[in-house]
């Protein structure tokens, strides 16, 4: 996360925060238009385009005093995460439980690099996963992507 991310994080979260939603990422990138810093937002029972227009009014004046990017134009975007967002974080993972959810690894364990299952378990270090009947222990340090899993 850079700087101006997690500045903005930092500064927004009480706002949020107070209307009832959570930031769940902050992103500041150059996209075609030019930079953009994004505001992903979450709330029980999910996001619409009234919840971003609400956040997007309430933080727009309080972005323009902090300044992140020191007067350099860039658009303000406010979003849902969507439905593949990344389970990153223990609050994550806690939504999370008892969920069936995807795990890329950066390494392979047990001859494969995914496992789709159920969470079970999860602490700082590890998270446990049911599939095709077993148990599994995964090092939270060899999860290159876990989200959701989106069965079509």
């Amino acid at each position: 996360m850079s700087k101006i991310s997690e500045d903005v994080e930092k500064f927004l979260s009480p706002i949020v925060s107070s209307l009832g939603y959570e930031i769940v990422d902050v992103e500041f990138a150059k996209k075609y238009n030019g930079d953009n810093l994004t505001i992903f937002i979450d709330k029980e029972g999910g996001i619409d385009i009234n919840d971003c227009e609400k956040v997007h009014n309430a933080i727009n004046d309080p972005l323009d005093e902090l300044n992140p990017t020191n007067d350099k134009p860039y658009t303000l975007n406010v979003s849902s995460p969507g439905i593949d967002r990344p389970i990153v974080t223990d609050r994550d993972f806690k939504r999370n439980l008892g969920e069936m959810i995807e795990v890329k690894l950066f390494q392979m364990i047990q001859k494969k690099k995914t496992y789709i299952g159920t969470l079970t378990d999860f602490n700082e270090n590890e998270i446990m996963l049911s599939y095709d009947g077993k148990e599994i222990k995964i090092d939270r340090k060899l999860i290159s992507k876990a989200t959701k899993y989106i069965d079509f």
